[in-house]
């Protein structure tokens, strides 16, 4: 089969490699109907996160449909249409049964094989899908396959940055970052009864999104984003502020725009070696900083839900759509901000 393969920072090819087989009773193999670029994925693709094994198949966002189960599956069958989340989780142990599916016990992310150990990706024409009967969920007939695939990652992680960080109704929420995470950040912050979101970014093609989607845009680098903040809160600062960047510099300025007793939520990943906040700034504001992987699988009925309703608008999300050959060119355009990239959709 054709598949995106890691070799090293900044080469990936599309290549034949072997079809996936069924591997345990509980797995199922997918035929890859939709698949997308994360950022999460220009994390390896940069070399910030290191330690890919070369080969490994790429991509964590994919919907498909069924053509192999195990004897064990109960709730697959071929020709069944899934979504899947970015890990595997089992759905009975104490992590599971409290939500937090991503720090399942037997948890594995698509896409991360390292030392000959993991599971490889979903930006490919078939994957596997281990504990599939907890892990996935089917795709509604009447929501857009293009929107469901979101719901696996981007949707569902902002949503839960936004619950993470304790938005109330009414409160002033700032987003730092509106790649397609912070705009789904948005999203959820205004379904959770927001009164007012302002959206930070520099790229005009994302605070175009995130003005369509219901948030105020502030052009970092140009816009006096305290003075933003303050006059929009009678001088406090937000009530809550999403950091969906993931650098110290994004850490400073949400300390700076937050509010005394606010909450900064993180949802991204962090690759530097200590906090750009120290504990006693944290102290000084009476602040809560929330992290963490999101748990994608707890969230993915309740974010279809309002997809099947028509109350969320993803329109605009993915601006490029490219076959698995293109995939490469597409990481680089989504890595460099070309071509007014904000998402890409991969079609095998």
């Amino acid at each position: 089969m054709r598949a995106v393969a890691f070799h090293a920072p900044f080469s990936l090819r599309c290549e034949s490699v072997p079809e996936p087989r069924l591997q345990a009773q509980t797995d199922v193999i997918l035929r890859v109907d939709l698949g997308a670029i994360c950022g999460s994925d220009l994390h390896v693709f940069r070399g910030t996160e290191a330690g890919l094994d070369a080969g490994t198949v790429m991509g964590h966002e994919f919907l498909g449909t069924v053509v192999a189960a195990g004897m064990e599956v109960r709730n697959w069958k071929s020709g069944a249409r899934a979504v899947s989340p970015f890990s595997t989780s089992c759905g009975q142990c104490f992590a599971c049964q409290r939500g937090l599916t991503s720090r399942c016990g037997e948890s594995q992310l698509f896409g991360w094989v390292q030392a000959g150990r993991g599971l490889q990706g979903g930006q490919a024409e078939y994957v596997r899908v281990p504990l599939a009967d907890a892990t996935l969920v089917a795709l509604p007939d009447d929501v857009p396959a293009e929107q469901a695939l979101l719901a696996g990652d981007v949707l569902s992680t902002g949503f839960h940055c936004a619950e993470n960080g304790g938005v109330q109704r009414g409160d002033t929420v700032v987003v730092l970052g509106c790649g397609p995470v912070g705009l789904c950040a948005v999203l959820g912050a205004l379904d959770l009864g927001a009164g007012a979101v302002l959206a930070i970014d520099s790229i005009p093609e994302r605070l175009e999104l995130a003005e369509r989607y219901g948030a105020r845009a502030l052009v970092l680098g140009r816009d006096d984003l305290s003075a933003a903040v303050r006059a929009s809160t009678d001088g406090r600062g937000a009530d809550v502020v999403l950091e969906v960047v993931g650098s110290p510099q994004a850490s400073a300025l949400a300390y700076e725009l937050v509010r005394l007793g606010g909450t900064i939520s993180a949802p991204g990943v962090h690759n530097e070696a200590h906090f750009a906040i120290t504990p006693g700034q944290l102290y000084d504001k009476n602040l809560t900083y929330r992290a963490g992987r999101a748990p994608a699988r707890a969230y993915m009925e309740r974010v279809l839900a309002r997809l099947r309703a028509r109350t969320l608008d993803l329109a605009g999300m993915f601006s490029h759509r490219m076959t698995l050959e293109e995939a490469p060119r597409g990481y680089e355009i989504f890595d460099q901000k070309k071509e007014r990239c904000t998402k890409v959709l991969l079609a095998p």
